[in-house]
């Protein structure tokens, strides 16, 4: 099965928007008569400091309302944002958002293992869904919020920002213009050293697993980006040296991914230590790849004739929220939509798996 991220004709109409700061997906942008209004349900550190910010500088998105279980910060978006209090709301009050139809999109934003609940009570309450990644801790979870957000008509789309990001686009170019030639491998990571040990990335209750659904996605996707394809077979091994920190979830996991025509595709994310951040990709005739590849900000990187990669840095949660926000108003379909969730979220698992068993998986 082919991935679904772009065609060649849509890259090549796609990457030069992207460099401009536009919105993508090659068609022109029309000019909505009103912004699209986002609630952002969850309001930890990624709502407060990149995606409340973000919506500052939208073109076609404002903030419209919130959803949080704590009063304490109800009352300081309230006054920051000038929210009015009838879109102000908590988990058990969603179902009012039918009401109220200054809010048009539910943007989810809580803990993994939270994503499934929120989505549905959005779609029921009549409310498109941008949902953050990893889309939830099952594949059943995951088709859940597919069925409810298709039986609500509404839109679902998964946070992948690195889709509307200028330089991520210029690899697969090269990926998928075949720049260097066929590519024969990938190697991909990202890790950081964890804080906390109380957080609840460290919970599998919330979080389903450790550094693989919460780093390790973005080494997943680039290789399926990349690509442009799915894989067919994975294997893994996963340790954990601190045991008492990372007693309910693993501290590092290394996986390998086999592609059809035998590509193979080495991944590794890590709680354990600061990591990569990084992916690289070898082709026949030369190599190009990353680092840092995943960050917010200051993205770029090499190819093995000389030649930098480095273009222009963008918000990609404005870009993101934009381009989702057009989906609506042009009543198109998104690039990432559930199933691009559900097909990481698949794909981790069987990782999981062979790395519980020590056998390959076949997908």
């Amino acid at each position: 099965m082919k991935s679904p991220f772009l065609s060649r004709r849509d890259f090549l109409k796609t990457s030069a928007l992207a460099v401009a700061g536009l919105p993508l997906l090659g068609t022109q942008a029309a000019e909505p008569k009103r912004k699209i209004g986002f609630a952002l349900c969850g309001l930890g550190n990624l709502s407060t400091h990149q995606i409340a910010p973000a919506l500052q500088t939208t073109e076609f998105c404002r903030l419209a309302g919130i959803v949080t279980g704590t009063p304490a910060k109800a009352a300081r978006w309230k006054a920051q944002y000038n929210i009015p209090d009838h879109c102000i709301y908590n988990y058990d009050t969603m179902a009012q958002m039918a009401d109220n139809p200054d809010i048009d999109v539910v943007y989810v934003v809580t803990p993994n293992a939270l994503h499934e609940e929120s989505t549905v009570k959005a779609a029921k309450a009549g409310k498109h869904v941008l949902c953050e990644k990893p889309m939830e801790i099952s594949v059943a979870r995951c088709q859940q919020m597919i069925d409810a957000c298709r039986d609500a008509k509404k839109l679902l789309a998964i946070g992948y920002r690195l889709h509307f990001e200028p330089n991520n686009l210029e690899c697969v170019r090269l990926a998928r213009e075949k720049v260097f030639g066929q590519l024969k491998s990938i190697e991909a990571g990202f890790g950081f050293a964890i804080g906390d040990p109380k957080q609840w990335r460290l919970n599998r209750a919330l979080a389903g697993g450790g550094p693989l659904m919460d780093v390790g996605i973005y080494a997943l996707q680039a290789m399926r980006y990349l690509t442009g394809d799915e894989p067919v077979e994975v294997s893994a091994t996963q340790s954990t040296t601190d045991k008492t920190k990372f007693h309910d979830v693993e501290e590092t996991i290394s996986w390998q991914l086999k592609f059809p025509g035998g590509l193979l595709a080495n991944g590794e994310a890590t709680y354990g230590f600061n990591g990569p951040n990084r992916f690289n990709a070898y082709a026949e005739r030369g190599s190009f790849g990353m680092e840092p590849a995943y960050s917010y900000h200051g993205l770029r990187g090499h190819r093995s004739d000389g030649h930098e990669i480095q273009l222009p840095d963008i918000d990609q949660f404005a870009a993101e929220m934009d381009d989702f926000a057009q989906c609506i108003l042009n009543q198109r379909p998104t690039r990432v939509p559930g199933e691009e969730g559900l097909r990481d979220v698949k794909i981790m698992m069987a990782i999981y798996e062979a790395a519980r068993t020590g056998k390959a998986v076949t997908l």
